[in-house]
């Protein structure tokens, strides 16, 4: 019997709609896993021996012991999701078999959210809460998109007979998309408008491994934040300086 790899993984993160990706598939394989806080706020991503796991500075990222006994790195969302799919998903429990109907369609709405809903909601919530000043073309352009691309996915979950994005279990299609749909009000969306959207949301969130995989590396609480006015303004204040403070050191980088 062929030895079974016994993960050796450490999970660099943030509790942002992109972190939660990682530490959600985690939960959900059920792997053992440490975690290293990234704290964003304070540029952590930034220091050298980060840009040694990610070049691009940012999270999440990982590392795991490799089939050769070295270490071996993984960032982006959509590499760590290969990675872990390739390498402990052998019982298919966040994917699908390779060349079946489904491991297409899921690899079809990961690379919808990775690079459509994403960037489009990443840039709303820019204009929306981080911009020094109001620009309502940027907030309009970027607002407007992702609710589109939140009416692309309700229509889609409409046909789903089992409720989640793709087949009759869920898979990375649905954990690359709920930590973005979790964040949906800051961006300046109403889930409301999208009905089988907003169910599918609140069952991926009672899930169990969500739940644990939205305390990684603290407790999410971005949803009781958007109901204290008060605190919503210290936040988005807050998030706004440190934001423009790593916008003007990037620009100053050669």
């Amino acid at each position: 019997m062929a030895d079974v790899k016994r993960p050796n993984i450490t999970l660099y993160t943030d509790a942002t709609p992109n972190g939660l990706k990682a530490s959600i598939a985690l939960e959900e394989l059920g792997l053992p896993y440490k975690t290293e806080h990234i704290n964003i706020a304070t540029n952590r991503q930034k220091e050298p021996w980060f840009l040694e796991i990610n070049p691009n500075g940012r999270i999440p990222a990982m590392t795991d012991t490799f089939s050769d006994g070295e270490q071996i790195r993984l960032f982006e969302s959509g590499g760590i999701f290969q990675y872990l799919v390739d390498e402990y998903d052998h019982d298919y429990k966040i994917s699908f078999p390779k060349g079946t109907r489904e491991y297409y369609e899921m690899t079809n709405w990961v690379f919808f959210q990775n690079a459509g809903l994403g960037p489009m909601q990443g840039q709303a919530n820019h204009f929306v809460r981080y911009a020094p000043e109001k620009i309502e073309y940027g907030m309009n352009r970027y607002v407007n998109e992702t609710r589109r691309l939140y009416g692309v996915l309700d229509k889609h979950l409409q046909s789903s007979k089992s409720g989640f994005i793709v087949g009759d279990h869920i898979s990375i299609a649905d954990i690359t998309t709920i930590g973005w749909v979790i964040w949906a009000a800051w961006a300046g969306v109403d889930i409301d408008e999208f009905p089988t959207l907003k169910k599918w949301e609140e069952m991926m969130s009672a899930r169990e491994g969500v739940k644990r995989g939205c305390d990684v590396p603290r407790k999410l609480d971005i949803k009781e934040r958007m109901k204290d006015k008060k605190s919503l303004e210290e936040f988005a204040k807050h998030s706004s300086q440190w934001i423009q403070q790593g916008m003007k050191e990037d620009a100053q980088k050669k």
